[in-house]
């Protein structure tokens, strides 16, 4: 999952990181096959080049490590809804078919209090205004839903015209990256389909892990298993986070 992530990067000149395994994936991905990757945190920073991999966006090794730091108003403004960058990668705690995020809270089931998450920090703006978004996240019924408890952020809506009916600059979710391979929008109707297995992963085990009647291409690829440089260069990355603790 990591490695396919860090792969989806290779031609990108610049991209707005979420914490946690998208920034695992964007770290990666400088480490490896796009050394030139601009990395850009929500908190400001520009050109990061952490040395092991952020704990939060305010992660001192982020600032220590830029290009420049920019006022979080003007990372907004002028980088985000400007339009200047390539992808925003997200993480997710629910996504649906049509790949909008819920990172908000879930429902517990009757007579529960509804599980608070993080929030929507910077997701709602980076899924609005980047040229594309790039999701990874763990394939589960628990993570792929029929319905959302909660929109925090929209991904292509309920079709392929309300990004553009909302004034909506991006392409929107472009591939959504699992444990188990790879979804992509169809281009005539923006819903997910299966178009990537990783190996030893069969379509009906995908089919089984999702909430919904999964679509999927006619002839599913099988993703490239990682190579040693590619496991060398994460473990690498893994590893100095936890001396740094």
């Amino acid at each position: 999952m990591e490695v396919n992530a860090a792969r989806a990067l290779a031609g990108a000149k610049t991209c707005f990181v979420g914490i946690g395994l998208p920034s695992t994936a964007a770290n990666l991905a400088r480490a490896t096959l796009n050394p030139g990757l601009v990395l850009i945190y929500e908190s400001g920073t520009i050109g990061s080049k952490p040395t092991r991999l952020p704990l939060s966006i305010g992660d001192g090794e982020l600032a220590e490590t830029a290009d420049a730091v920019v006022p979080v108003p003007e990372m907004f403004n002028y980088w985000l809804q400007g339009g200047r960058i390539d992808f925003g990668f997200l993480g997710a705690a629910q996504v649906d078919r049509f790949a909008n995020i819920n990172t908000t809270l879930v429902d517990r089931g009757p007579d529960r209090p509804a599980g608070r998450l993080p929030g929507a920090g910077g997701a709602p703006e980076i899924a609005a205004n980047c040229r594309q978004v790039l999701m990874v996240l763990r394939h589960s019924p628990r993570n792929f839903v029929a319905k959302l408890d909660f929109v925090t952020t929209l991904g292509h809506g309920a079709g392929p015209q309300d990004r553009k009916r909302l004034g909506m600059r991006g392409a929107g979710p472009v591939a959504v990256i699992t444990d188990l391979g790879i979804l992509r929008p169809d281009p005539d109707t923006a819903e997910l389909t299966l178009t990537d297995l990783h190996p030893g992963v069969s379509v009906e085990q995908i089919r089984q892990a999702t909430g919904w009647k999964l679509r999927t291409a006619p002839e599913p690829r099988t993703t490239a298993p990682p190579t040693e440089a590619e496991l060398t260069a994460l473990r690498t990355l893994k590893s100095a986070g936890k001396q740094g603790r």
